[in-house]
């Protein structure tokens, strides 16, 4: 609990050193083009499809004329922008844990090593294949477990939990692996991930949690779209920005737990030869020969 509140407070001390406020905005220029571009290009006809769609299930038709019935006409021009939003958001969250996997975490471990752990060895246990790799299956399967729990949603405590438990766990796969990819071998790195799978959890679901803030933005964006590509920008550096403190926060705890595996494992031949090992002691043929009890006075 030491390691894991006070990696917390370094990481978000962290996040005001200026390389970590440059590095947040790189991200943020790529994906609000690429979310500005995708808008322009495909926000009118998606839109469309999906206000065409509902109006061509009869039964979903009828329910909306209800409540615009209730709550005025103006409901049915809401719903559909807020449903592509919806539908839009976690490919922008996995768009930004790509973006910060690929483009801020090794400046972000490099920055913590450099100032921290300059004495720790890097063993490069992992390359870039193998990031490339990790990053993209762990990906494939948190969509296909959002897909699979996609029902379950509309049970109020479920919605509730299972997104963040699936970002968290997204996030601990991902991040752990590149921040220790540098340093440790696939050894240690096996071994922390299992050893420390509940507090690096932990990090992944108070992250998951912090990055559903800037979907508020989004669907503030939907109502308002006078200000929705001012909102759209805050929000995808908002998103950049979390998962940037969810970098730092990882570097911090994993570095340290680094630290203190190898100082376990080489402290253990240590006592061990204690007892063992007189390689230390002198020899016994370059002692002094001892002193006669009766030295002879002449």
């Amino acid at each position: 609990m030491k390691l894991l509140l006070g990696s917390f407070w370094r990481a978000a001390a962290y996040c005001l050193h200026p390389k970590v406020v440059m590095l947040s905005l790189l991200p943020l220029l790529i994906g609000a083009a690429l979310a500005l571009g995708l808008g322009w290009l495909y926000w009118e006809p998606a839109v469309a499809a999906v206000r065409a769609t509902l109006e061509g299930w009869q039964l979903v038709d009828a329910g909306l004329k209800w409540v615009e019935a209730l709550a005025g006409n103006s409901f049915r021009a809401v719903l559909a922008p807020l449903i592509v939003v919806g539908l839009a958001a976690p490919v922008i969250a996995v768009l930004s844990v790509l973006l910060v996997a690929w483009l801020m975490t090794p400046a972000i471990v490099n920055l913590v090593a450099s100032r921290r752990f300059s004495g720790l060895e890097r063993k490069r246990g992992a390359g870039l294949v193998g990031s490339l790799f990790t990053a993209l299956g762990c990906t494939l399967l948190a969509l296909l477990a959002l897909l699979i729990s996609l029902p379950l949603w509309f049970i109020p405590p479920l919605v509730l939990v299972l997104p963040p438990l699936i970002w968290g766990w997204l996030n601990y796969r991902v991040m752990s692996y590149d921040v220790l990819s540098e340093h440790a071998s696939a050894d240690e790195r096996r071994t922390l991930m299992r050893a420390h799978r509940l507090p690096l959890l932990s990090i992944g679901v108070f992250s998951g949690l912090l990055g559903a803030a800037p979907s508020l933005l989004w669907a503030a964006s939907a109502l308002t779209l006078v200000f929705a590509p001012l909102l759209v920008a805050v929000s995808v550096w908002l998103y950049t920005l979390v998962f940037g403190f969810s970098a730092l926060w990882f570097t911090h705890y994993s570095l340290a737990a680094l630290a203190v595996l190898r100082s376990q494992t080489a402290a253990k031949p240590a006592r061990a030869g204690e007892v063992i090992d007189m390689a230390a002691a002198p020899s016994l043929a370059a002692l002094p020969p001892p002193s006669s009890p009766n030295p002879d006075p002449t």
